[in-house]
């Protein structure tokens, strides 16, 4: 097997396989140089082809795809331009344009704030490529452009008061809110992945300064903006009184662990409830009893978007909701099948003659097909990889087939909540190509592996059988009755 290959996945549903094999062709389409201005014209990165623009939300996001490329494409290039354009003040603007350097900004959102995403990505980048030199390298550009967010955005009340279209949800039905649920949340998140990232240095300073920042962060959400009665994260106005939408910006506050198990129950019920957030396809960027809840979309008034997706799925494992994080993968990946033979085209012959396979930035809630806003003609954008390849790639291999990965601590680990054919193949661990496979022989259920060099295996069951396991070089496999 050629190392410079994608890996491949085995599932039992071949359409599945294709769009994941899909995605990676079409990826080459969107690999492209910056401009000279912007600094970034000697590498290349990830960017919407029609759009010369660096995005803060699309490098993040695609950096949670790219590490599965085999290093054929290179998953922090996109993070790294936008570090570079890093001001003296700390500023990094959610925008830029890609040929001129410049930021891109809105009369609303005048500083160009974006949600802060960095320490997460870093983060996992560090656990799919074991690279402690870059975290030392990105540490100092976190951690100045958390003291700016800090400086320009927080109130005396602890919390940051920040325009809408800073979560990524510009026409979110919000009210009066001034400090929203979802961009405090990640704040929190922030701290604690930059505390992480400490631990990581054996930075004793950071990880304690960060840690503090989460845990008052957490403290002030816990407290102000959980609803009892309605068991929700909700905004707050400037009189720090709640505003009751239910939006998916409820649900950061998951990924950041705030919740106590008693509220994640709850919060997580609303994921299940179809009039909250368990349409057909989920999650609605509103809850589906909200009176401005479109069931075409409508922007963000009921539009299924990737990257939140993702992010729920991410906070449901935090709590262990293993079963229901893949259930809701599946389901959501199948309506981005579904929606890729849609494409608006009628009975005409002609028309299905010209038609390309097609996946989109956002999805209607509750059938197939792209969502529609009304206002904007143009929205959602086709082939919009940056956020369809975290569903067609990384919820594919992390959730669908259920692989967890973690290069320094030489680790994987395989949720199996039902025993089927699926794995992966040829995934280029550094410098070590893993084969993991499951499938039915005439002695039953059997795992075989393939590595060049040893790591630990943890293989869980149906939640009923779990066991941990070096895995020596060369081949090997296991009978799962006999774990």
């Amino acid at each position: 097997m050629n190392k410079r290959d994608f890996p491949r996945v085995h599932f039992y549903d071949q359409d599945f396989v294709e769009i994941y094999d899909r995605t990676w062709a079409w990826i080459a389409d969107c690999w492209v140089p910056g401009g000279a201005a912007s600094g970034a014209d000697k590498i290349k990165f990830f960017q919407y082809p029609t759009e010369p623009a660096i995005d803060l939300m699309e490098q993040v996001f695609a950096s949670f795809f790219l590490v599965y490329s085999n290093r054929i494409y290179a998953a922090s290039n996109g993070l790294d331009a936008l570090y570079g354009l890093q001001e003296p003040n700390g500023a990094i603007r959610s925008r830029y344009d890609s040929t001129t350097g410049k930021a891109i900004v809105t009369k609303e959102n005048p500083e160009g704030l974006g949600l802060p995403l960095f320490a997460w990505a870093e983060y996992n980048l560090y656990h799919k490529t074991a690279n402690k030199k870059r975290v030392k390298e990105v540490m100092p550009i976190l951690q100045k452009h958390w003291a700016w967010v800090e400086s320009t955005f927080r109130r005396e009340n602890g919390l940051y008061a920040v325009p809408v279209s800073a979560t990524g949800m510009v026409n979110s039905p919000r009210g009066n809110a001034l400090y929203l649920s979802d961009f405090n949340a990640a704040m929190a998140m922030n701290a604690l992945y930059l505390s992480a990232l400490g631990d990581i240095l054996n930075d004793k300073e950071a990880s304690f300064q960060f840690k503090r920042s989460y845990f008052s962060l957490k403290t002030r959400i816990n407290s102000l903006m959980w609803n009892t009665g309605d068991g929700f994260y909700y905004d707050l106005d400037k009189d720090e009184k709640q505003v009751k939408t239910k939006t998916v910006g409820g649900y950061w506050p998951l990924l950041a662990e705030i919740p106590n198990e008693e509220r994640s129950e709850r919060l997580i019920a609303h994921l299940k409830d179809p009039k909250a957030f368990g349409t057909e396809h989920p999650f609605p960027t509103l809850s589906a009893d909200h009176p401005d809840y479109d069931k075409l979309g409508g922007g963000y008034r009921g539009s299924v978007v990737p990257p939140f997706t993702y992010m729920i799925i991410k906070g449901l494992e935090k709590y262990n909701q293993y079963e229901l994080a893949r259930d809701c993968a599946i389901r959501h990946l199948y309506f981005v099948l579904d929606s890729m033979h849609q494409n608006g085209t009628s009975g005409d012959e002609e028309q299905h003659r010209d038609f390309k396979p097609t996946v989109w930035e956002a999805y209607q809630p509750q059938k197939e097909g792209k969502a529609v806003w009304d206002e904007k003609p143009d929205w959602p954008r086709p082939q919009f990889l940056a956020y369809s390849g975290l569903s067609t790639v990384a919820l594919m291999i992390e959730n669908i087939v259920g692989l967890y990965i973690s290069l320094p601590r030489k680790t994987v680990d395989w949720i199996i909540p039902n025993l089927e054919i699926m794995g992966i193949e040829n995934l280029s661990l550094k410098r070590n190509l893993v084969t993991i496979l499951s499938n039915k022989s005439g002695r039953g259920w059997e795992i075989h592996m393939e590595s060049e060099k040893l790591y630990y295996f943890t293989i869980n069951v149906l939640g009923k059988k779990k066991k941990t396991l070096p895995i020596p070089s060369g081949k090997c496999s296991m009978l799962i009755d006999k774990i």
